[in-house]
Order: structure tokens, then sequence, then C-alpha cells
């Protein structure tokens, strides 16, 4: 045994102590799965259930209470109807239930396990405060990513006192070994939106036939700015002092990050049989989408082009990539769910993202991985997605390696989590 297998040994050990009793009762293990942060982009929508279906394929002896801040916008309808038996809770989760944080430290009692779900970074880290303070049980870290501006001495030591954190991709590995984080279990693991699997066929279908696109006959692309306009959301305004200078950037970078876009959907309608699908991850997408990818298009190519005007929720959006030759664009969960699904999927980044892109190249991606502040890769971005709309069979066999990749590591982080709750 080595060295670091030792160690990991002796910390599970450590907790028997803590979860021993519960196991021996004879009941299911209860985790309290920490997510669901918000409903205006698919991405966060998506990670619940994504490690939902992770432990209930891997984990189905457990017993699993989602934590959510948000579930509106149908998602909690969404969600009861792939977990049927699913508790959900929103007690002390938002702004709006924070006089409600009382009914969860009750649950606390019932709980076994905590897990913090994928997101941006820790997200819930005053509610690990309060499990650690309250309990003294075990918790875990699954699938975020770690920017160095926020990992400040607060988030080394909560994440330190974990059974385990895995963090999406390998530089907040690597950043979270240099800050000190000593957590007897660290990991690269994949963000649980990988394992979303809820669809939507017949919403799908009907946009798909209202709008000519044939399936395997369409890509997908979708634009972003470099900040999300989040201040233009209702009940998310900020003062001009603030979101003027975000904006201000935004409309500076727009057509440097949009025109390599646009060049590869002139170049795809052109020159291949495919037509392309404009869509968008969040609300503030779409009438971008609209502003510098398709009217500024030429009118020989807007013909094999469709703008989609509404939001939509992840169910419907993979129904939707599921169908497509493949998806390319400048958002991370949409090619998520495309990979995880076994769908060709091209990430673009820049550097005011978090750095959960370069998780394309911990699951072999590298060549579908496109930064835009790197000409070099804006200049190969038409001709690989022309590549990938002459040859979809060829890119689909790449993305089932990838997506193999991914489901070696959920199947290898669930083991984790199963000799910490000793099952």
């Amino acid at each position: 045994m080595n060295r670091k297998r030792f160690l990991e040994t002796c910390f599970i050990a450590s907790l028997l102590a803590t979860v021993g009793p519960a196991m021996a009762s004879g009941r299911k293990p209860r985790i309290l799965l920490r997510s669901s942060w918000q409903t205006i982009n698919i991405g966060d929508i998506a990670h619940s259930p994504g490690v939902l279906a992770i432990l209930e394929k891997h984990l189905p002896e457990a017993e699993v209470i989602l934590w959510a801040s948000d579930v509106g916008r149908g998602v909690r309808e969404m969600l009861l109807r792939r977990f049927p038996k699913l508790q959900i809770t929103t007690a002390g989760g938002n702004r709006k239930t924070l006089d409600q944080e009382s009914e969860v430290h009750t649950l606390f009692s019932e709980i076994d396990f905590f897990l913090h779900g994928s997101g941006p970074w820790l997200e819930a880290r005053r509610h690990v405060e309060q499990w650690i303070e309250l309990t003294g049980k075990p918790f875990g870290v699954y699938g975020i990513s770690l920017p160095e501006s926020r990992t400040d001495g607060r988030i080394v030591s909560l994440l330190s006192q974990a059974s385990f954190v895995f963090f999406r991709d390998s530089v907040s590995l690597e950043l979270a070994k240099r800050r000190g984080v000593t957590a007897p279990v660290m990991e690269f693991g994949p963000d649980g939106a990988f394992a979303f699997d809820i669809r939507n066929d017949e919403a799908a279908l009907t946009f798909l036939q209202e709008h000519n696109l044939e399936e395997g006959k369409f890509l997908c692309v979708i634009p972003r700015y470099r900040r999300t306009p989040d201040w233009e959301i209702p009940g998310r305004e900020k003062p001009e002092s603030e979101w003027r200078p975000l904006h201000e950037h935004n409309q500076r970078m727009a057509e440097h990050d949009l025109l390599p876009y646009r060049e590869a959907i002139i170049a795809v309608v052109r020159r291949t049989p495919m037509k392309v699908l404009i869509c968008s991850e969040d609300v503030t997408q779409i009438r971008l989408g609209k502003e510098l990818l398709y009217d500024p298009l030429p009118d020989d190519v807007k013909n094999g082009v469709v703008w989609r005007e509404d939001f939509w929720l992840p169910d419907e959006a993979l129904s939707t990539y599921v169908r497509s030759a493949g998806l390319f664009g400048l958002e991370q969960h949409s090619p998520i769910m495309c990979i995880g699904n076994g769908v060709p999927a091209f990430l673009g980044r820049f550097k005011e993202q978090t750095s959960k892109g370069f998780m394309w190249k911990d699951i072999g991606l590298s060549e579908w991985y496109f930064d835009s502040d790197t000409i070099f890769d804006m200049e190969q971005l038409a001709p690989k997605v022309l590549k990938l709309a002459k040859g979809p069979e060829q890119a689909r066999e790449k993305a089932l390696a990838a997506k193999a990749i991914v489901e070696r590591r959920q199947v290898q982080t669930i083991e984790v989590l199963k000799n910490v709750l000793q099952l």
C-alpha cells in the first residue's frame, strides 16, 4: 500500500465512529446533496440531476435529499419526473428562505453525509461551515473549480476538512495543492452535468420539425459575453457603477469573440448540407445570438440557419443535442452534456471564465478546446468545425472515447464515497 492510500485508509477509519452507528442501524445511508445554485442557465440546472443520476447508478442503496437554492422555472417538475421519490428542500438555501435555516439544521440530525455538488467554486461555504459546527459528521465536495482569486484561508481550511474533494479540472487541483489544501483525497472528478440524462423528446422534435432541422444534419452553436450580464435579469439588478464597466468590456470584446464563430457558421452552410441552430445556455444569450451571430450573416447563409428565440430547460436542450451532428460555441455545460451523451462538442473559453474549460484537456479533447485569447485557436476554429460537419461519425468516436474516461472517473469517485460510508 502506498503512502497516499495508507493515509486515506487511516482517515476513513477515523470516520467510522461517526457514520458507523447509522450504518449499523440497517437503514439506508442518507446523503444531503447541496446543489442547484440557480435556474437562469441550463448548466447550473444540470449539475444536480447529473450527480443524482451518478448516485442512483453507483450507490443505489443511498437515500438522497436535495438541498437547493432554486428549483423554479419548471426545474422542480423536471427533477421529480426523473426522480419521483426525491425529497427537495430550499429552506435556508437562498435569500428568500434564510429564515427557514433551522428546518435544515433539524434535518442535519437525520443525515449521514453532506455532499457539496458541482459549481464554479465552493458555492455553499457557509452551509459547509454550519454542517461542520453542528454535526461534526463527514462531508465531501464533488466536481468544483477553484478560482485563485477566491482561494483564501477560509476556503483552504474548509476543503482541508473534507473527506474528499474532487476538482473538475486539473488546474484547480494543482492550485489547491499549492495553496495547502490537505484533504486526504484530492483528485480529478468530472462535473456532475456529464451524467445529465433527462430528455424532453416531444418538445425537441416539435421544434426541429417546425424549423426543418433533420436529425444528424445540423450543428448547434452557442454565443456568450465575456461577463454574463445578469444585471439585465429582473431581481438581479446592480448599481450602474458596478455593471457599466462590465457592459463596456462585453461590448468591446463581443465582435472579436464571435466573428470566428460566425465564420464557422458561414463555412458550414456554404460548403456542406448541414444547417446550424443558434441556441443559448443562459437567458442573456438569446438576444446576443440574434444580434451578433444571425443578423450579420449573408442572406444566402441565413436560409440554412435557425435562431432559437426562447430559453429552454436542459431536458429539451439534451434531446436536441443528441439529434444534432455536434455542438460548438463559447459555453461550458452544453458541451459537457453533449460529451456525457456521446455527442461531439467543441469548447471555447476566454480568460474571464474559471478554469473549468481546461477539463477538455483532462478528458482527451485538447483538439476540441479553443481559447478566444489565442490567435492560432481562433484561426483553427472554422476549419475544425467544417471538418466536424463533413465527418460527424469520426468525431462521434472521439466523443465516445472522452465519455468513457468520464464514466470511469465517476465510478472511482463513488468508490471513495462508499469507503467513507462503510459500504
